[in-house]
């Protein structure tokens, strides 16, 4: 594996796009060693890079270069068994940078994804397990925490063009005050902050897509940070 990240190859855009149209086994079979090279590998750099990046700014956010799917990247296989869209790989590279032990889809992170026509950030958590739930919900209407997620809110707002997201109830949920001064936070099942996507693919191509990927998790990562508080007020396995 390399050992620094000098931007992804252009072939890496190139091997997805035409992987967009030929998503295949055979065609993927036969361009393998180009997806290893051109992609698998720069990525596993990319998440060594940023994931040191990140820990300078955040000491307890975890990375794993392993490709199997139990580290940072999500495996480009596809699980098709419950989906009409039977394409047996995904089109983008994706990878979590995550706080907490356990899954890194159910801790608070820093996401990433990119493809062919450019990349997409966001920093918080997007689905919340049970007990997770339960303790976002009462970190809301709770008087420490709650007024602290307005606040993380307002810095991500007003340092860019972050979109807030996660609502999904249409009514406070039973057992909170419907009138409730955070009545409208109590309807989300996740939150994450992200950014708008960005369509300028030559960034991913330079050293420089890590300063860049740095600037918005930094920005949005009041939203992460609030949930890593929440997080910890689990309870232990």
């Amino acid at each position: 594996m390399p050992t620094e990240f000098d931007g992804f190859p252009a072939e890496a855009i190139t091997f997805l796009r035409d992987l967009r149209e030929n998503n295949n086994k055979a065609w993927f079979d036969a361009n393998k060693t180009t997806y290893v090279d051109a992609v698998r590998e720069p990525a596993r750099a990319f998440v060594a890079a940023l994931g040191t990046r990140l820990q300078e700014e955040f000491p307890n956010v975890t990375f794993d270069t392993r490709t199997n799917g139990s580290g940072s990247l999500m495996r480009i296989n596809r699980d098709v068994r419950f989906s009409k869209d039977k394409s047996p790989y995904k089109t983008n590279i994706a990878m979590m940078f995550w706080e907490g032990d356990g899954k890194k889809t159910e801790k608070p992170g820093f996401g990433l994804q990119f493809n062919a026509d450019g990349f997409g950030l966001m920093a918080g958590q997007f689905g919340f397990s049970k007990a997770m739930l339960t303790a976002y919900r009462e970190a809301v209407a709770g008087d420490d925490l709650g007024p602290a997620l307005l606040e993380a809110v307002d810095q991500v707002t007003s340092t860019g063009d972050y979109t807030i997201n996660g609502a999904h109830y249409k009514r406070v949920p039973r057992g909170y005050d419907a009138d409730h001064p955070r009545a409208d936070w109590l309807k989300y099942n996740a939150l994450w902050a992200s950014m708008p996507e960005n369509t300028d693919s030559a960034i991913i191509t330079s050293p420089a897509f890590i300063d860049v990927c740095m600037q918005h998790f930094t920005n949005m990562a009041p939203i992460q940070q609030w949930l890593v508080q929440v997080d910890q007020r689990l309870p232990t396995p």
